[in-house]
């Protein structure tokens, strides 16, 4: 969040907006940016309350006492199978809560000491092994957890703060890739898509994160049982699906990067392949569940227009359009100060961001268009060439760097393309093309941190 004109204009959150607060509201804002906690004051905590909901601000936590393990009213769930050893390091991981196994039809059956067992004969996915094992549970909150993750010694404690706001129903932690010597093993973690990075984030459809993997998941059993648990339909995206219900019936869902465990990459490159397709498999059917929520590109008419011209060799016109754009956003934030500064600032970072989720779009869903579309027009040639290269140079440039760049960039565009035939064939088999589809949205930018601008006032 942006702080302007003495903090009584605040500008962020996903999708962006602009809010203007009074004096001693301005303090107060003042006051958090300092340091200090949001206190006792009902008129300090709504106005927390709505910089959250924004997802202007994220809770902190360095004013609170760790809750003891003893106080814990948690049980852990884990889905296994054929991952006996994983299981075990995460058993000598956990604290002593009440955990309950749930083997999903593994070739050995599973033998746990100090947890209840559950046998399903057949395997039928990660979602309804989380189900069958919700079945037993008897606590209020239920921490769902892979028997290939490993969390840290304080997991539990340091995400249960996060129950403390009643409107939080479920929280993730960061899921980083273990670390090895392999290529597969450094490219994982760098980009592994469990990863979704350093920022903590008010998680839901059209956010800067819109969904938390169920890898490492900490729920409200009640908030669980109000949408029906994970929907036993979904071999792949259950996860995705479940968050969305939640925000949709008025949850809070919490990713909070502070908090980190680590998770088994795939052993061999056809797992990591299939694996990347399976994502991809998923999106059709969240489309027919969530509409434009699983958009592969989501942006303004102007953003789009825009870079259409760009594409096809008309930079300046796409500049004419984008200051267009500008205009007509400084003309609704003229009763900010320098509103013409503000305009330029958010519609520059908006189109920009555009920009790359439409690259990125085409480099993981529309490239089975766009190659054949390069062959016969030259003139797009070389925007296609950026939309598939750029986006994996930027990511190798911003990441770690454990790889060269040419062998990041080269497994950087397969990994996109592999969810791209994912999306298509399970378009195809189910005849629903809605996932294929970029969502048009009002205001300036993308599915990022400049979705749409709206003004406020608190």
């Amino acid at each position: 969040m942006r702080i302007v004109d003495n903090a009584k204009l605040l500008i962020g959150g996903a999708p962006l907006r602009v809010m203007r607060v009074s004096g001693a509201g301005a303090n107060t804002v003042k006051g958090w940016f300092a340091g200090e906690p949001v206190g006792e004051s009902t008129k300090a905590g709504a106005l927390a309350r709505r910089l959250l909901d924004a997802g202007m601000v994220h809770p902190e936590f360095r004013h609170w006492g760790q809750t003891p393990l003893s106080d814990l009213r948690v049980t852990v769930v884990i889905p296994v199978k054929d991952e006996a050893a994983g299981l075990e390091r995460l058993l000598a991981a956990l604290p002593d809560v009440p955990v309950v196994v749930v083997d999903d039809g593994s070739a050995t059956p599973v033998v746990a000491a100090n947890a209840a067992v559950i046998r399903r004969e057949q395997a039928g996915g990660p979602g309804r092994a989380r189900m069958a094992g919700l079945a037993s549970v008897e606590t209020d909150l239920v921490a769902f957890i892979d028997a290939d993750v490993e969390p840290g010694p304080n997991f539990l404690p340091d995400l249960i703060r996060h129950f403390g706001d009643p409107a939080v129903v479920a929280v993730a932690p960061r899921v980083r890739s273990r670390f090895g010597s392999s290529v597969i093993e450094r490219y994982e973690t760098d980009f592994s898509p469990l990863d979704l990075g350093a920022k903590p984030a008010n998680v839901g459809p059209r956010r800067s994160s819109s969904y938390v993997p169920t890898a490492a998941f900490i729920i409200r059993r009640a908030a669980l049982d109000n949408v029906g648990g994970f929907d036993p339909g979904f071999r792949f995206g259950e996860d995705v699906d479940l968050v969305w219900r939640l925000v949709a019936a008025g949850g809070t869902v919490r990713y909070d990067p502070t908090v980190e465990v680590t998770h088994d990459p795939r052993r061999t490159w056809v797992a990591w392949l299939r694996q990347r397709m399976a994502y991809g498999s998923a999106a059709p059917k969240l489309a027919q569940r969530h509409g434009a929520a699983v958009a592969p590109a989501r942006c303004s008419p102007w953003s789009a227009f825009a870079w259409l011209l760009v594409a096809l060799r008309h930079p300046f016109l796409g500049g004419a359009v984008a200051a267009a754009s500008t205009t007509t956003l400084a003309g609704k934030l003229s009763h900010i100060p320098n509103p013409n500064r503000e305009a330029g600032r958010l519609a520059g970072w908006g189109h920009l961001h555009a920009g790359r989720g439409m690259a990125q779009a085409v480099a993981r869903v529309w490239w089975p268009i766009a190659l054949p579309l390069a062959i016969v027009m030259p003139r797009t040639r070389l925007a296609v060439a950026a939309a598939l290269l750029g986006g994996p140079m930027l990511d190798w440039h911003q990441s770690a760097r454990r790889l060269d760049p040419v062998r990041a960039v080269a497994l950087r565009v397969i990994d996109q393309m592999a969810y791209g035939v994912g999306v298509w064939k399970s378009s195809i088999d189910s005849r629903s093309f809605s996932a294929l589809r970029p969502d048009f949205v009002s205001g300036l930018g993308s599915n990022e941190n400049h979705e749409a601008t709206t003004v406020t006032r608190s």
